[in-house]
């Protein structure tokens, strides 16, 4: 009597969960991130000062050129107009030193027409040797002088030419004294104030594009490989958790963490509020399953991303059976793919009792 209850326990009837078929299957996958934009800028001065002046505090609203701060320009502005003062003066100088060429030049042409005069008169016997040599020495001379005058014309050029120079160089260090939004955008944040001395390139402001807001996602590498550009997705912000804000995938960076293993999904997002830095929750619909028979990850065993073994009811018998895997939804439930013969319907749930050969009643999970 004993054996033959040990052997009803052993060899008598399971009833198991098995998984149906089902329809219309939404396969999404989870990423974890923030808000961000994708033209965001820190402005600051190219040069050294002290801040005089701010027109914007964080949260404004600006125009391209509009003027966001200055810094203390009395010094440059005073460096400017004495450059400005030696250009003026080089002009004097290469306008005089034009007129002297002038000068020279006439006076070269009128001392040559005198030397060849008189060397006609020479060869007819009107004056003498001394007085043409005389002139010739005047016309050798005229031309000397021309000459210097020319180089000094290139002198003084070169001379306007160093002023001009420095006049621009000073122009463009007092401009940069004014800080100018460099697009229409609005202001993240302010992390100066009035009386702040500077150094090049320190930040004053962040300034952002409203136009270029999106979410920035992390995804599991493992998850990843079936997000596209263009793909729906469903934002959730922790300011707004009873809403649902529509998105898409827009980029999807080739360099993943390599650190934490995930990959970087851009989200646009036009109805999210532009609250940067905040966490954001994303879904991603990655691809819809009209029929498939989905298996809850806990279920297999083995599991190696493609393949795994599961516990089956075949013919009213238990078996176990390594098949391969497609989808896997957001509530970690594998899409069967291949490997599972003409009737034969997975185990859902694992329960003890399970051996193979056993045979086992059947009942279907909930979709």
């Amino acid at each position: 009597m004993a054996v033959a209850l040990v052997l009803r326990l052993v060899l008598g009837g399971l009833t198991v969960e098995v998984a149906g078929r089902s329809g219309d299957v939404a396969v999404r996958v989870y990423g974890l991130g923030t808000i961000e934009a994708k033209v965001s800028s820190k402005l600051g001065f190219a040069v050294a000062g002290t801040l005089s002046e701010l027109g914007i505090d964080a949260g404004g609203t600006v125009s391209q050129g509009t003027i966001l701060a200055r810094l203390d320009n009395a010094e440059q502005k005073a460096k400017v107009a004495a450059a400005r003062a030696q250009y003026d003066k080089a002009m004097a100088q290469s306008a005089s030193a034009r007129a002297i060429v002038a000068k020279a030049a006439a006076n070269q042409a009128q001392k040559e027409r005198v030397s060849q005069r008189r060397k006609a008169l020479v060869a007819s016997g009107t004056i003498s040797e001394e007085t043409f040599g005389d002139a010739h020495a005047a016309a050798v001379s005229a031309g000397a002088d021309s000459q210097a005058a020319s180089a000094e014309v290139a002198l003084a050029l070169a001379t306007l030419a160093d002023a001009r120079a420095q006049l621009d160089l000073n122009e463009v260090l007092l401009a940069h004294h004014t800080l100018t939004a460099p697009y229409d955008g609005r202001i993240a944040f302010r992390y100066k104030e009035l009386g702040s001395v500077l150094a090049p390139g320190e930040a004053v402001f962040t300034m952002y594009d409203p136009a270029t807001v999106w979410v920035l996602a992390y995804v599991d590498e493992t998850l990843a490989g079936g997000i596209e550009i263009g793909q729906p997705a469903e934002v959730k912000l922790r300011s707004a958790p009873a809403r649902r804000f529509a998105g898409s995938v827009v980029r999807i960076d080739i360099e993943s963490d390599r650190t934490t293993e995930e990959r970087r999904i851009y989200i646009a997002c036009r109805d999210c509020p532009q609250h940067l830095g905040e966490q954001a929750e994303v879904v991603i619909d990655t691809a819809r399953l009209d029929s498939a028979i989905l298996v809850p990850i806990a279920a297999v065993e083995g599991f190696d991303g493609r393949q795994g073994t599961v516990w089956t009811v075949e013919a009213g018998k238990l078996a176990r059976r390594k098949i391969s895997f497609g989808h896997r939804t957001l509530d970690g439930r594998l899409e069967v793919v291949a490997d599972l013969p003409d009737g034969a319907r997975v185990i859902t749930r694992l329960v003890s009792g399970l051996s193979e050969g056993r045979s086992a009643g059947i009942v279907e999970a909930k979709p």
